[in-house]
């Protein structure tokens, strides 16, 4: 995950890597709902996730626009 979206602007590969980070971005949203649900929930772990998925929210944006650019008009 040290990866930097800027590092390789090939779309393809682009693409594979906003799959990636979608997938883990769901997967993360799941633990983190079936956590939150289970209590007595451990708060430093929910904490952790919660600022993972941001993380991967922030990544997965960057990619979307180095994918499909605003161009003015």
């Amino acid at each position: 995950m040290n990866e930097r979206p800027e590092a390789c602007n090939d779309p393809v590969s682009l693409e594979v890597r906003l799959s990636t980070l979608r997938t883990e971005h769901r997967d993360l949203d799941a633990v983190i709902t079936q956590l939150a649900g289970n209590p007595p929930p451990d708060e430093l772990l929910l904490r952790r996730l919660k600022k993972r998925k941001l993380l991967l929210k922030d990544r997965i944006a960057i990619l979307e626009r180095m994918l499909d650019p605003d161009i003015p008009a």
